[in-house]
């Protein structure tokens, strides 16, 4: 295990944060760890994983893609300094919940799963409304405290929960969370509504999940196309029956072509480039799907083109 490091919380998270729920599932260990190479040698920096990944997946109890990453920091000597790790607590079955027992032994787990003796950025993976506001947010401060955690953040918050968890913090004089992660996307825009105002008054930063729309936006997805391979595609495919998803999506395929850039790279562009957000989340099972996310990092989509995809 490393030093733990200082706790200075950090709004700059490069220009894509790799998703890791895919590491022990879709993508075994030999290409999460090719996956995580190529990453970081494109100069990604920022990996986002949970605890619950990937229990859903038959045979799998959750923690599996900590292990995976756990592994590679393991093998990469000095790596840990250069990346920065982010994790969840609430969903795992064995440690469901934010109660402060479960959020010290769920983040132990965690922190042995990732072989590392802290984390940058510890996520409320879901609010719990079961326990009192000022004992989850106390508890998570304790960790910071103690070094383990450089910042914390909120998932899946409603915008009324999200401000009154930060007001509690700033009432006690302790860290809070200072990062939130929500689904947004080209064609998932209800985060516009009353979490974007929210955060931006807070002074939060966003980081999306969800940036591709399980594989819709990346334009695989056609009207009687050929099935895709993907645990997503039912999902993703049934916005085909949806006209102003489809309309997007004609759109974003204008920008793209018009640009000479993938449809991947252009909804990720458009997804870091909107207010409040620091950057997209995406994952990639290969280093042919993560071709795509790297060639995002210098994409910069002109004011026309903004406005074409609005």
């Amino acid at each position: 295990m490393t030093d733990s490091a200082n706790t200075q919380p950090t709004t700059d998270f490069g220009p894509l944060v790799l998703g890791g729920n895919v590491f022990g599932w879709t993508a075994d260990r030999d290409a999460s760890f090719a996956v995580l190479d190529a990453f970081v040698e494109a100069g990604g920096r920022a990996i986002d994983t949970a605890d619950v990944y990937s229990e859903w997946a038959d045979g799998h109890t959750g923690g599996e893609s900590e292990s995976v990453i756990g592994e590679w920091l393991a093998a990469r000597p000095g790596m840990r300094e250069n990346v920065s790790i982010a994790t969840k607590v609430c969903q795992k079955s064995d440690r469901r919940g934010l109660s402060p027992e479960n959020l010290r032994a769920a983040l132990t787990d965690s922190l042995e799963r990732l072989q590392t003796d802290y984390v940058d950025l510890y996520y409320a993976h879901r609010d719990d409304p079961e326990v009192p506001q000022d004992e989850v947010v106390t508890a998570m401060a304790e960790f910071v405290a103690e070094g383990r955690v450089r910042q914390l953040g909120a998932s899946n918050f409603s915008a009324e929960r999200l401000r009154s968890a930060v007001d509690v913090a700033t009432a006690h004089g302790i860290p809070g969370f200072t990062v939130a992660q929500d689904l947004y996307n080209l064609v998932r825009r209800d985060y516009e509504t009353d979490l974007k105002p929210t955060i931006a008054a807070l002074g939060l930063v966003e980081l999306p999940f969800g940036a591709l729309q399980g594989g819709f936006l990346t334009g695989k997805y056609r009207a009687g196309g050929e099935p895709i391979d993907s645990p997503r595609a039912v999902n993703a495919a049934t916005l085909l029956d949806d006209d102003r998803a489809v309309a997007t999506l004609e759109a974003l395929r204008g920008v793209a072509d018009a640009r000479g850039a993938s449809m991947t790279a252009v909804a990720l562009a458009w997804l870091r480039q909107q207010p409040t957000v620091g950057a997209p989340i995406a994952s990639a099972r290969s280093t042919e799907q993560l071709t795509s996310l790297v060639e995002s990092f210098d994409l910069t989509l002109t004011a026309e083109e903004l406005a074409a995809l609005a």
